[in-house]
């Protein structure tokens, strides 16, 4: 047999003295590729992209902290009420700065801003004049439904209103969008049902505050955190390394600082989620990654080449 192997050839076609699974013994492993498409990992790089699940935690470590302060009246409604009107101005004028400086090709449909300050100037007005009408039809939604949202979990207890508020933030944080932003930005499906997760999660625990503009100021800073944020966190992705890494940080001490004067315990196991994804799991990932052993060869199955 190994003598007649000597002309056989590895088609269908051709009719030959073999059976059709037949492969040549000498030639069987002369194809075997170990890992071809493997991109080894480094520990720094993978610190820098789990950042994004960093500022996400922090977000949302800081809702609850203001929640707990609006629920038992220490912090007042009003103050955070302008504190989520500035920060929102704020974040749009930032991230149409960074929309100019760091235009993605593709992503935009809307006239580039020039480096000029006049023509840029009136670039922001005019896009900005829609963003205004656009908030103040979500502003006075909010509004109109405060009284609503109040009494929405009226007759459900309030053990069961915490461990719904939980599952559906930790929906939240398992399906959010984490990647960096391409060059023509998708809205995912997890990402859409992340945001859905939060904004439930925000709307029950909003129903267990005393009075309306506490209902409304809560609801108000629930959407500029786990709707408007992430666009932002998205665009920051695209900015030097320094300045993710100064946002992350910034985030981080907020939270932590909101979180420890209600719970000292809960900050200490905020700050230990916080180390181990930012710091322990990039080092977990890439000590495994050394036995990592895919095999590949002519016995997988054929995937064809389009152009």
């Amino acid at each position: 047999m190994s003598s007649e192997a000597e002309g056989w050839n590895k088609v269908l076609w051709e009719r030959q003295p073999f059976p059709d699974n037949y492969i040549h013994p000498h030639s069987f492993l002369s194809s075997l590729r170990r890992n071809p498409n493997f991109k080894p990992y480094t520990y720094w790089p993978l610190v820098l992209l789990c950042c994004a699940i960093t500022q996400h935690l922090a977000t949302i470590f800081t809702f609850l902290a203001v929640f707990v302060r609006l629920k038992e009246r220490w912090l007042d409604a009003r103050v955070l009420l302008w504190v989520s009107i500035v920060s929102f101005f704020g974040g749009y004028v930032l991230y149409e700065i960074l929309s100019c400086s760091n235009p993605v090709r593709g992503a935009f449909t809307r006239t580039p801003c020039t480096s000029t300050p006049g023509p840029f100037i009136d670039w922001l007005h005019h896009s900005g004049s829609n963003t205004i009408k656009s908030s103040l039809l979500v502003f006075l939604a909010l509004m109109g439904l405060s009284p609503v949202l109040r009494t929405l979990t009226a007759a459900t207890s309030s053990d069961s209103i915490w461990a719904l508020s939980a599952c559906l933030f930790l929906l939240n944080a398992l399906l959010a969008d984490y990647s960096s932003m391409k060059p023509v930005p998708q809205e995912r499906l997890t990402s859409v049902l992340s945001m859905n997760a939060a904004i439930s999660s925000s709307v029950v625990l909003a129903s267990r505050l005393p009075d309306d503009l506490a209902v409304f100021a809560l609801v108000l800073f629930a959407v500029q955190l786990f709707a408007l944020f992430p666009i932002l966190r998205h665009r920051l992705q695209v900015t030097p390394q320094v300045a993710q890494i100064l946002f992350t940080l910034t985030l981080c001490v907020l939270s932590f600082a909101l979180t420890v004067p209600l719970s000292v315990s809960v900050a200490y196991i905020y700050a230990g989620i916080s180390i181990t994804v930012t710091f322990v799991a990039p080092g977990v990932l890439v000590w495994a990654q050394k036995y990592k052993n895919e095999i590949r060869g002519p016995w997988d199955v054929a995937v064809p080449r389009l152009n």
